[in-house]
């Protein structure tokens, strides 16, 4: 399927078949397509945690409110956003760039300047509301990736934040929860799946200037 009618499949699946699990190829593969999602600057201001064991499930289960997506979905996944982009996040950065491109790391100053300007006139909350929006870029990606791979998926909001940071153990990495997606196959009797799409028309939602 093209991308337009892999997003014409999917929907946001509120009943997965917790007998079906995502091959490991096919997660990775999925997983390498997230990673070469845009971000600003390229820095990348967040982590992907994949949670696969029960127990923890369980608990995010709890913490969003009894949403049976957290355990009948073959993955969950969080995108935990950067608390702390900082001179050293910005440095480490150019370095691993200047590597990576096998070349001199001087060559990079002038781009190193401009991102420690750019981060040194925000805030912390801003830096953080940042972070959060290149999360959410890179869900856009996942979401399309998944879907082209015939991949069911949930994004979700519904859950406590705060009780996702502790049962992760993301605060004492500098992380905080984001926003998390499901993945996994649809059930045969979720009844969403059988639902018209709705969208604005055209005229309401395109613009043209």
């Amino acid at each position: 399927m093209s991308l337009q009618e892999s997003l014409a499949w999917r929907y946001a699946t509120k009943k997965f078949d917790s007998s079906k699990k995502i091959d490991a190829d096919k997660l990775n593969n999925l997983l390498q397509t997230v990673k070469l999602a845009p971000s600003s600057y390229g820095l990348q201001h967040y982590e992907i945690v994949v949670v696969e064991d029960a127990a923890v499930r369980e608990r995010l289960k709890e913490a969003a409110y009894g949403q049976s997506q957290l355990t009948d979905a073959s993955q969950v996944i969080v995108f935990a956003a950067e608390t702390k982009i900082d001179e050293e996040y910005v440095k480490n950065y150019i370095s691993e760039t200047a590597a990576m491109r096998q070349m001199d790391r001087e060559k990079l100053a002038d781009f190193e300047k401009t991102i420690l300007g750019a981060i040194s006139r925000q805030s912390d909350e801003q830096k953080l509301n940042w972070s959060h929006k290149q999360a959410y870029l890179a869900l856009g990606v996942l979401i399309g990736a998944a879907s082209e791979l015939g991949i069911d998926n949930c994004p979700m909001e519904g859950y406590d934040g705060g009780k996702f940071d502790e049962i992760l153990g993301l605060k004492e990495k500098g992380l905080t929860t984001s926003v998390i997606v499901t993945i996994g196959y649809r059930a045969e009797d979720d009844q969403y799946g059988k639902l018209a799409k709705v969208r604005k028309k055209d005229e309401d939602l395109f613009i043209r200037i």
